[in-house]
């Protein structure tokens, strides 16, 4: 079988990057910096979600379905800096050639990877291939939005229509799973700055989780997986989590509504 791999980032603001960009004092602090950005981005759009080249990757989490494995990891280590996560993520895509699969993964994950990627002089040969090294693909590839090999759920179950986009956390809900667990996006600058990166490389492991059991959904609504392999699918998922240290899967685990 391909691989499959499930992936998710959590980000913060690049504070050296707007330092660049904005010529600021050294002496101002990354909490100033962060918050001087919100402010103009507020002013501007009404929003303080900063454009994507300004993201900094703080965490890659994955999930990989392999053979008979089922295995959920973070990228790195906590000391790790952005670089060496996104070349990681790169390498293994490079070695693998899996097929990957996010929610929302075109329209956040993967351009902010592509940027930050550019930023520390990361090769992704593999992933940028359209077939001239390889003729597979040219009909199916990494970049192409309506191709598989990347496969963005929640650009594809909405048609590719913005309009129609739903958030992972209330699909996953609506599905039994147990959806966003002690955090959110929007908190994870704040955690950073109190030193919680444990606690966001957890909450990163969790919503990859939830994207891979909403990919089986999609796997069995769309009759590549049976009713009974779709059960056997997510009992692996459940034992390999009840084998695993970490009190978020103990959380996950107590969330998960089995009667749906």
């Amino acid at each position: 079988m391909t691989p499959v791999l499930v992936f998710d980032i959590e980000t913060i603001p690049d504070t050296d990057g707007l330092r660049r960009l904005n010529g600021l004092d050294a002496d101002m602090t990354d909490a100033q910096v962060a918050e001087m950005a919100f402010q103009q981005r507020r002013q501007a759009t009404g929003s303080d979600f900063l454009p994507l080249h300004l993201q900094r990757v703080a965490a890659i989490s994955c999930t990989l379905r392999d053979r008979d494995s089922f295995r959920v990891w973070t990228l790195g280590s906590p000391e790790d800096g952005e670089g060496e996560l996104i070349r990681r993520f790169f390498e293994g895509i490079e070695k693998y050639t899996p097929q990957i699969v996010s929610w929302n993964g075109g329209g956040f994950d993967l351009p902010v990877l592509h940027y930050r990627g550019m930023v520390h002089g990361i090769q992704a040969p593999r992933y940028w291939d359209m077939g001239d090294d390889d003729r597979e693909f040219k009909w199916n590839n990494y970049i192409s939005r309506y191709h598989t090999r990347h496969l963005d759920l929640m650009d594809l179950l909405a048609l590719y229509q913005p309009r129609a986009n739903a958030p992972l956390d209330q699909m996953a809900q609506l599905c039994g799973f147990p959806g966003k667990l002690g955090m959110d996006g929007s908190q994870v600058w704040e955690a950073y700055q109190r030193g919680e990166i444990a606690a966001i490389r957890n909450y990163c492991e969790t919503d990859a989780v939830n994207t891979y059991l909403v990919y089986l959904r999609f796997q069995l609504m769309r009759g590549a997986l049976t009713p009974d392999t779709y059960r056997q699918e997510c009992d692996l998922v459940r034992q390999t989590l009840g084998k695993s240290e970490g009190a978020h899967w103990r959380e996950f685990l107590a969330a998960w509504n089995l009667s749906i």
